[in-house]
């Protein structure tokens, strides 16, 4: 794979700095700023394509979140300051940061689909992947990689996937597709943690049996752990179920200088995760990944883990490394693999 020569499509707004709880809280604008400064430093002098975040669609929002979730949290956020759970925060500038952060999410996926890029970041705040179709949670207050993924799929794809390397399991995201086959969602994440969904027997249900894919590695998983988890379960099945798009659910907080969590994952890793995954949208003809900042809250792994995610989807790509995992990373990942053989065996001939 080399450089690209075509734009590397980015969505970014200041109003997203806007979303600043009163006191401390992990999840703050200057993750943004020292995302920015990663990517910047990636980008280089290389083709940007500067995506407007614009207020999500209400039908966008209607077709992953309940109506009355919706109602409740218009209510909510017209008071200005408060919290929606004991995590989730909201400040006077956070309808607009929420709202303009799905929209941005679903304007990045309708770029890819359309051809206006190839490979593109949504650098957002909120994150998203927590919350669920009737509630906020987990810092999240919509979310932000479902939308995408069905702006995607009424863009005219047939089938999405979504990979979430966020060291939290995506518990909003799952909920919202688990019951359909269109869209493969995959999720490596440290278990146990927060939020305690996401064991590896969670694999789907009824249509979309199979098509959720839980690794619940455990504490102290390193960049060869993740490598054996790519080549075993994550690469398998997206070319068993070859998307017309993968969306990245990019949370940045399995680094090893993480303060919420217990991995070992090096700034490269990403790298070298992000340089599979658009290898196999090569392979399957039409490169097209899109990132959605999720977590992350050490600002130094932050900067290098998004420089190197970048610098791979610009071209520059790294090889996940050859090592042996550990015998308790093989083993999560030998529970996935047994799961999700009984409900999608083709995934994994």
């Amino acid at each position: 794979m080399g450089p690209m020569t075509d734009p590397f499509a980015l969505v970014d707004d200041r109003c997203f700095d806007v979303h600043r709880a009163r006191g401390d809280h992990p999840e703050r604008p200057e993750r943004l700023d020292a995302a920015r400064d990663g990517l910047r430093r990636a980008v280089g002098d290389a083709p940007v394509l500067a995506l407007e975040a614009a207020e999500v669609a209400p039908a966008d929002l209607a077709a992953i979140h309940a109506s009355a979730y919706l109602a409740d949290l218009e209510d909510a956020l017209a008071d200005g300051w408060g919290h929606l759970d004991a995590d989730t925060f909201f400040a006077p500038g956070s309808r607009e940061a929420a709202f303009r952060a799905a929209g941005g999410a679903a304007r990045l996926a309708r770029a890819l689909m359309a051809g206006e890029a190839r490979r593109g970041f949504a650098l957002l705040r909120p994150p998203g992947h927590h919350a669920e179709a009737d509630r906020a949670m987990g810092f999240c207050l919509l979310n932000n990689v479902a939308v995408a993924a069905q702006a995607a799929l009424d863009a005219g794809a047939a089938r999405v996937a979504i990979v979430d390397w966020d060291v939290h399991h995506g518990n909003g995201t799952q909920h919202v597709f688990e019951d359909r086959e269109d869209v493969l969602f995959v999720s490596l994440h440290q278990w146990p943690l927060y939020p305690g969904t996401g064991a590896a027997r969670e694999i789907g249900r009824g249509a979309g049996a199979g098509r959720t894919l839980n690794l619940a590695l455990p504490a102290g998983s390193s960049d060869e752990g993740y490598a054996d988890a790519f080549r075993r379960v994550v690469l398998p099945s997206l070319r068993a179920h070859a998307p017309d798009l993968i969306l990245v659910s990019a949370g940045f907080d399995a680094h090893q200088r993480d303060p919420l969590a217990s991995m070992e994952l090096s700034s490269a890793a990403y790298g070298a995760m992000a340089s599979a995954l658009l290898g196999v949208a090569d392979e399957l003809g039409h490169g097209r990944v899109g990132f959605v900042l999720e977590g992350g809250y050490d600002l130094r792994a932050l900067e290098e883990s998004v420089a190197a995610t970048v610098a791979a989807a610009l071209g520059r790509s790294s090889d996940l490394p050859e090592d042996a995992a550990p015998a308790a990373s093989r083993a999560a990942v030998d529970a996935t693999l047994a799961a999700a053989r009984v409900a999608w065996p083709e995934g994994f001939e």
